[in-house]
């Protein structure tokens, strides 16, 4: 009489099946995505005390945000998960692709978003645990219901996208004043060509899932292009508020007025020519212009 395989032979898996798993866990915070809402509260954080801020709140602050944004991705994916299975570009997410469970993903997005407006409330202060609730309940449940039912959904959405500099300016300060409402400004207007070169870029999936986002309803993009150029040439004078608030010099509005009309003119060109090639130089472009503009603000900054 044959016999079988080793008992083990089935578990010999084990260990990539269980580090496999691990990473659908990591995925569902999207941690990549949420490494510039750390950048972003980093800015806002050192902007507001450029002396420096004690080692402690520097590490509550990031920890805080980061368990917050991860739980808000998780939340967003459970909302999403039919609509991610539609997609190309999102259909293999573990939600969508049903390696994790709806339970499983609202159980973390909950857990996470509770510990992190615990871990600001408690040890920074009660504005930043505020405004970082703030962003949590307009980015699950308002932003992500209306993706569905309005291209609005995409100006509502950039409301949470801006306020992370918010949470490090009022876990600096305690409060919000003109500054933080500057940084807010500039980050909002930025994601608006950011988003809308996405949204053009993968239309048709959109399309595919029943997300009425602009290129979606109107498909020869000249509105999506008119709208870019618009926030875009919007952005460069609240670029310059800092300079007038006295946030930042001369040499940063120098810095901010060359990517600006560099972001400009790359609106331009998006707008006179809709296709994948302008639409991907101008999410590629808002990607660094962003991060220079940021680094700009902060080292001139230092520099006062």
């Amino acid at each position: 009489m044959k016999t079988g395989a080793p008992a083990a032979a089935p578990h010999a898996d084990a260990p990539g099946a269980s580090a496999a798993r691990t990473a659908d866990w990591v995925t569902l915070t999207k941690p990549r995505l949420n490494l510039l809402v750390l950048i972003t509260t980093l800015a806002g954080l050192y902007l507001a005390e450029p002396a420096g801020v004690s080692a402690s709140l520097l590490v509550h602050t990031l920890v805080g945000s980061a368990l917050v944004a991860g739980g808000a991705a998780a939340l967003n994916q459970v909302l999403e998960r039919t609509t991610d299975a539609r997609m190309r570009r999102t259909r293999n997410r573990p939600l969508a692709a049903g390696r994790l469970g709806a339970m499983e993903g609202a159980a973390l997005g909950a857990l996470l978003s509770l510990a992190g407006l615990v871990e600001l409330a408690v040890f920074t202060n009660l504005m930043a645990a505020a405004v970082a609730a703030v962003t949590l309940v307009s980015y699950v449940f308002l932003y992500t219901p209306l993706k569905t039912r309005t291209s609005l959904a995409t100006l509502i959405g950039a409301v949470p996208g801006a306020l992370p500099p918010v949470i490090g300016w009022a876990a600096a300060t305690g409060t919000i004043s003109g500054p933080a409402i500057v940084l807010f400004g500039i980050v909002f207007l930025w994601q608006m060509p950011h988003f809308l070169a996405i949204a053009w870029m993968y239309r048709d999936d959109y399309a595919q899932a029943g997300i009425p986002l602009l290129p979606v309803l109107e498909p020869d993009g000249r509105r999506t292009g008119q709208q870019a150029l618009l926030y875009a040439a919007a952005l460069w004078p609240v670029s310059l508020l800092p300079v007038i608030t006295g946030l930042a010099g001369l040499p940063y509005g120098l810095v901010a007025t060359v990517l600006g009309f560099l972001y400009i003119g790359l609106s331009v060109r998006f707008a006179q020519e809709r296709s994948p090639a302008t639409a991907r130089r101008l999410f590629l472009f808002s990607i660094l212009y962003l991060a220079l503009l940021l680094g700009a603000l902060v080292a001139n900054r230092a520099w006062m």
